[in-house]
């Protein structure tokens, strides 16, 4: 065999896995049956399942139009791509007939739904092996975290392809549902997470596991104050396993404000030469001992995705029960992997409804901090509102709670609230909303109950 006999073969073994005749035969039975839509729609769910860009086009106009209870057939699927320009990128409204003319009988399409699916899952792995060929070759640092990575995303992908096996019938947790209800009727909700402000946590019964949490604040308002001080109170003083993700800020600085914060030290003294009195010192020795055994990670990295921090969480997870993930802070994330064309927003969108996921797969509260846009320094009170989180609706709608944070004495030095600051529980899915006044101790670094000012 010639070495060009050898690179065909290797290029025949590395195309990515796909059958052109299931996809089309899949589109097409949709063209005839309502049925055949509703069967295919419980098996694939994503349009990317489809390899030919073309195919995966068809599919969300089909989708589109059923969701809407609108007919589906070649001719008002034509209408609609010529209406939105992507009629030519399919090959015309010829090849929508086409497709049709391939259906044998629409009673197959749930099998040939199957093997389109089947088909992804395999590129979607070979594609995760390419990636991990590609960091080998490339060198690698932490054999570790190649390793945590990889996992994850074969991980992501069993846990995509399990999806809708479980028994969905009402009864099937029956007994379970029954147990819980006991459980609740007799000692009311479980606690969550504690954040360390009384009023708060009345309002909440602390952080649940699986809640999305989005503090959303202007800059320099005390956005990264509020998470320190919510990990310090789970990792510091209730000894719970947590992680601090910080786009922003580094290690040191972090510690700086935490330890300012724990120790009532203030924070100029600790980043001025000679600036700690004795006094600054007997403070910090006394509580340094618990900061130092607390079982809180920071990871400051500025490159920060999606992947990297659930192969992290999963780690800490694996060695300790790890109980609450906080990120610093969301529009500084990286997105990744699909979307490489999208605007900012549609990006943004993604990692949100990522991080919902992520608290539902580690079954911890995550807590994402946001900035807000500039509408509330246009208006007259300055007071946050939902509608300012930058860059995407989703961040609410994705987000189980929304905390908007925000103090008067950073607009008017003179306000009679000047030390003040409104926590705005804004959204509060399942549970009330409430605006939370606190005190801001900015030589701390931190806020407190207005009780122990």
């Amino acid at each position: 065999m010639t070495q060009d006999d050898l690179d065909g073969e290797q290029r025949r073994d590395e195309r990515p896995p796909a059958d052109m005749s299931s996809e089309m035969g899949v589109l097409g039975a949709m063209m005839l049956s309502r049925d055949a839509i509703a069967d295919v729609t419980e098996i694939i769910k994503n349009p990317a399942d489809f390899y030919r860009p073309a195919h995966q086009t068809i599919f969300s106009a089909i989708v589109a139009r059923y969701t809407l209870g609108a007919p589906v057939d070649p001719i008002v699927l034509a209408d609609d791509l010529t209406k939105s320009g992507d009629i030519t990128r399919i090959g015309g409204a010829p090849y929508l007939h086409h497709l049709v003319q391939q259906v044998p009988s629409t009673s197959h399409a749930e099998h040939y739904a199957e093997i389109v699916r089947e088909r992804a899952v395999l590129r979607n792995l070979q594609s995760a092996c390419h990636r991990t060929l590609s960091e080998i070759a490339s060198g690698v640092d932490d054999t570790g975290e190649l390793l945590d990575d990889l996992r994850a995303e074969v991980d992501g992908i069993v846990d995509d392809t399990n999806r809708g096996d479980e028994d969905t019938l009402i009864g099937a947790d029956g007994e379970d549902f029954i147990e819980q209800l006991e459980e609740l009727q007799k000692n009311g909700p479980a606690r969550g997470v504690n954040t360390g402000f009384t009023d708060f946590d009345s309002l909440t019964n602390g952080l649940q596991p699986g809640q999305l949490v989005v503090i959303a604040a202007r800059p320099a308002i005390g956005k990264t104050t509020l998470g320190t001080d919510i990990i310090r109170q789970a990792a510091i003083v209730d000894d719970l396993p947590a992680v601090f993700f910080s786009l922003e800020m580094s290690r040191t600085e972090l510690k700086m404000k935490i330890a300012s914060a724990q120790a009532k030290v203030a924070l100029h003294h600790m980043q001025s030469q000679n600036g700690m009195t004795d006094d600054d010192w007997a403070r910090l020795a006394k509580v340094w001992p618990l900061i130092n055994k607390a079982p809180l990670d920071i990871v400051d990295d500025p490159g920060l995705t999606l992947t990297k921090i659930r192969s992290h969480c999963r780690r800490i997870k694996r060695k300790r029960d790890l109980r609450l993930v906080v990120i610093d802070y969301l529009q500084l994330m990286e997105g990744e992997l699909s979307g490489r064309s999208e605007n900012r927003q549609q990006e943004v969108a993604k990692i949100s409804r990522s991080l919902k996921k992520l608290a539902a797969e580690l079954h911890v509260p995550v807590i994402a901090m946001s900035q807000l846009n500039r509408g509330a320094e246009q208006r007259s009170d300055k007071k946050p509102l939902l509608s300012d989180l930058r860059e995407s609706g989703a961040i609410e709608q994705d987000a189980n709670m929304v905390i908007l944070l925000h103090r008067e004495d950073a607009y008017d030095k003179y306000s009679p609230r000047a030390g003040e600051a409104d926590f705005i529980v804004a959204k509060n899915r399942g549970g009330p909303t409430a605006t939370i006044t606190t005190a801001f101790q900015g030589h701390y670094s931190r806020f407190v109950d207005m009780a122990r000012t």
